[in-house]
């Protein structure tokens, strides 16, 4: 028998491929649009040596499902880039010591190495590179076209700012009041940045959730961070400073108990409001407050603090003089960055109100009568304390308060969201070049689109300056240009584009790489987009996959495509986890908000020989090069081969799941594929290509029985790689290969079975279309040995016949009152009497009703049988 020598097997067809450009897309106008498939998985970062075996979760099976719907005749596009701009790929260079010029393709090239090693269908014709000038040129296209529809401005804010990276983030990119890529904790600085309004488009973003055919829980996260509700802006006056305080409430109805105002620390009238003999504790307040991160000041547990500014402003719906304080549990982030505090019923302003001793006035009640309160009731209810609108539901007390402020000039309905603009400047210099120039004249002033790419200079130093300027900046031969409206001397925009600007159009560029009149043709857009499917991990909920949906949409207002969403499919893999060493932290250990929130450290491999073995805790973590906990393709494929690491990385798991990582897992994968390659061997002198053709008439029972299994399988198998189910695909095929062990097992290198051989011919070709999208290389070994000169990529997927599948006898089930006892095998065609005498004469039904009385037999037809007893 042959011997399965995967190492050469793997080697040989991943040449033939790549020779043979197997996996090239073409737009065939012939192939109606219902038979075209465009799949994509989110591009990476190239931000590390290589990928590991965590990555290929995304990829493989992914890979699998594109290779299954072109074997049923699908026009498949599944193309690959890289995401090369921005903070990732930028931070790896600082740390390794290089330049990113020359450090990213290296790296991209090594993850192009690994993805073909794994058996990726990838048409790496239509690769791309963010960072390259033929790229960003649309980038910076598309940032002209925001800032024309006006949907691109510099406003002058406080931002976040991470110190390590020594950058802006956008809001999308802190996560729990930490940086996404470093983990620092995030400062606020106000500093001129550039900012893209994609809350003019929060309403589409959100009511067009519910066409997608995303999970529940990835809409969920996004309606969550676009954050709709509805309520009322209410002014609140002063009398001395004479000025307005607006606030956005949800609780219209509660404005008779807010027995106090509060600011955020960065609000513009912190400072107006303040009277000279509050000011140098206000100062002194608010500056403590800058150097606090957001996640410590959100923090519900922490004790409320504020400073009283030393003025009122009136309640307007009562005349009531109320004070104004300073607290930095409030923040410019949501709302107006000032709200009306309602002690009575919110828990923030009850701790407040409690600690400096403000009052506390009930205004809603659960029954319509007030009550001492000994902590603050949020439920809605009937208003109390609240003059003519006494005795109210909230809901119409809502409604009555907000038309009464609208009467009054005091206020209106209003929608607010928790959705901020997207801060796009970065001050660094891995980016794509903001195409703006600012003159002393003009102002600011787009560059021509004539003149684009604005090409992004080389240096010698690119780190960030931590100044608040970009490296760029100190480059006077990029820095210093004219004006193109007035030809006077002007000066460049410093700032970059953060990398999320580079990810939000690249799909639509796959669909024509290499055009260079534009970001990619109508006709070729038209073709191939929306994306139909999607595959990339939850992470991006609030960003990468908000971003391209805006991009989206601004694109079809502008009359450049006819789609307003991106992906109509969207899939989540999950996580491969390592087994990692790490150490409890000692209790002195507390992060820079004086709080122990982390209870295991990883130890990295350099600290793992400093601690004594009983301080080492293992767990389970994802996978990841800085845990030093990776395990990389090229062992595995080394040892195992490819297609067995393809095995494992599906069938662990469902695609969604997290997954421990075990090489005892991988020897298990390997094992089957070598019971498929062993029979397949010994059964191949049996093959008759022409059995199609040689069909009998009728079958014997045992040739019945395999060929109804092997028909089921193909149904399975593909109803369950269309789900993404894609364990139990595999699942359903190594059950088929143990009923063809059964059926026809090996002897002495041949299969022994008393089948017709044009039915083993049926089963070999069968079996090695089904493994196909699971083991490639094995299926192009496999298909050419049954003599076939063409790629199996282009093969067909196996035709299911449903007369096949169901036999000549069909399973019903045995019920005794209601609950499962058996099953019982009829034939296809029994009739109701038939079917009533087979259940009565099963002995593990009948010991059910032993020595009790048969009420009546109820038939469900092709389902069951129950027989009711007394």
């Amino acid at each position: 028998m042959k011997k399965y020598d995967f190492r050469a097997i793997e080697k040989k067809w991943q040449g033939k491929w790549e020779r043979d450009n197997t996996f090239k897309a073409a737009e065939d106008s012939s192939i109606p649009e219902d038979r075209r498939l465009y799949c994509l998985e989110m591009f990476p970062y190239p931000s590390g040596a290589g990928l590991h075996v965590g990555h290929l979760k995304n990829y493989v099976p992914t890979d699998t499902y594109c290779r299954f719907k072109h074997m049923q005749g699908f026009n498949v596009m599944h193309p690959m880039g890289w995401d090369a701009f921005g903070q990732p790929a930028e931070n790896e260079a600082i740390k390794k010591g290089r330049n990113p010029r020359t450090m990213v393709p290296e790296y991209a090239e090594n993850y192009k190495r690994t993805l073909k090693l794994a058996g990726c269908s990838y048409d790496w014709d239509r690769e791309i590179n963010s960072s390259l000038p033929e790229y960003y040129k649309w980038t910076q296209w598309f940032f002209l076209l925001l800032y024309k529809r006006g949907l691109a401005y510099r406003n002058n804010a406080p931002i976040n700012w991470c110190p390590s990276c020594k950058t802006g983030l956008a809001n999308e990119e802190v996560k729990e009041g930490r940086c996404w890529r470093c983990d620092a904790i995030v400062e606020k600085r106000p500093m001129p940045q550039w900012f893209f309004r994609i809350t003019e488009y929060a309403d589409r973003l959100l009511n067009d959730l519910d066409g997608l055919n995303w999970s529940d829980g990835m809409k969920e996260m996004q309606r969550n961070w676009i954050g709709r509700s509805e309520g009322a802006e209410v002014i609140f006056e002063t009398g001395s400073p004479k000025v307005k305080i607006q606030v956005f409430t949800t609780r219209p109805d509660t404005l008779f108990g807010a027995t106090f105002m509060v600011l955020a620390p960065e609000h513009p009238l912190a400072g107006t409001m303040t009277t000279p003999d509050r000011k140098k504790e206000v100062d002194e307040y608010i500056k403590d407050a800058g150097s606090k991160s957001e996640i410590e000041r959100m923090n519900a547990e922490r004790n409320k603090t504020g400073v009283f500014t030393g003025s009122f402003a009136v309640n307007p719906v009562n005349g009531k003089e109320i004070p104004v304080w300073i607290a930095d549990y409030v923040l410019m982030g949501y709302g107006t960055g000032a709200i009306m505090a309602v002690p009575a019923h919110d828990t923030r302003d009850f701790e407040f109100a409690k600690k400096y001793d403000i009052p506390v006035i009930q205004v809603v009640s659960r029954d319509g009568t007030a009550y001492n309160l000994d902590q603050a009731e949020i439920a809605e209810g009937i208003a109390v304390n609240s003059g003519e609108y006494n005795g109210m539901t909230t809901t119409d007390f809502k409604k009555a308060v907000t038309k009464w402020l609208e009467e009054q000039g005091k206020g209106k309905y209003a929608v607010n969201y928790k959705l901020r603009d997207w801060l796009i400047s970065r001050q660094r210099y891995w980016g794509a070049p903001i195409p703006i120039i600012h003159c002393p004249d003009c102002g600011e002033v787009p560059v021509p689109e004539n003149e684009l790419p604005v090409l992004l200079p080389e240096v010698d130093d690119y780190h960030p300056t931590g100044t608040g300027e970009s490296p760029l900046a100190a480059i006077s031969d990029f820095v210093n240009t004219s004006c193109p409206q007035c030809k006077g001397a002007a000066k460049r925009e410093t700032d970059t584009m953060g990398g999320y600007a580079c990810s939000s159009w690249y799909f639509f560029r796959f669909a024509d790489p290499g055009n260079e009149s534009s970001y990619a043709s109508r006709a070729a857009i038209d073709y191939w987009l929306p994306v139909n499917l999607y595959a990339g991990g939850v992470e991006h909920a609030r960003s990468h996959l908000l971003y391209s949906r805006f991009w989206t949409k601004v694109l079809y207002d502008e009359g450049c495509i006819g789609f307003q969403e991106p992906f109509s499919t969207l899939r989540n893999q999950g996580s491969l986890l390592a087994y990692t060493p790490g150490r409890k932290p000692r209790t002195t250990e507390k992060d820079r908000d004086n709080v122990q929130l982390i209870d295991w450290i990883v130890l990295k491999p350099e600290e793992r020989d400093k601690y004594p073995r009983d301080q080492i805790v293992w767990r389970w973590a994802r996978m990841s090069k800085s845990k030093g906990n990776v395990v990389t393709p090229d062992e595995i494929a080394e040892k195992y081969g490819a297609d067995s690491l393809r095995i494992y990385e599906m069938f662990v798991a469902p695609f969604e799941d997290d997954v421990q990582w075990t090489e005892q897992g991988i020897n298990g994968s390997h094992r089957f594929i070598l019971r498929v390659w062993r029979w397949l061997q010994a059964a191949l002198p049996a093959y008759v290509k022409d059995w199609k053709t040689r069909m009998p008439s009728r079958f014997q029972p045992s040739e019945n029985g395999i060929r109804r299994k092997l028909h089921i399988t193909i149904a399975k198998v593909g109803d369950d790689i269309e789900k993404f189910q894609f364990n139990t695909a595999i699942s359903a095929i190594m059950e088929l290969l143990n009923e063809i062990y059964s059926y026809a097992p090996i002897e002495k290198n041949s299969i022994r079975s008393g089948l017709n051989p044009v039915v083993v011919s049926e089963i070999i070709e069968t079996a090695v279309l089904l493994m196909t999208p699971f083991t490639p290389h094995l299926g192009e070994e496999l298909w050419h040995g049954l003599g076939f000169k063409t790629s199996v990529y282009n093969a067909s997927w196996p035709a299911f016949d449903p007369e096949t599948a169901a036999g000549d006898e069909l399973t019903i089930v045995l019920q005794v009152n209601g609950k499962f006892r058996d099953t019982v095998n009829v034939p296809l065609n029994a009739d109701e009497a038939s079917i009533k005498s087979a259940a009565l004469a099963n002995p593990k039904a009948m010991a059910h009703v032993s020595g009790k009385k048969i009420m009546k037999v109820i038939v469900v037809p092709k389902k069951l049988v129950n027989i009711v007893v007394k």
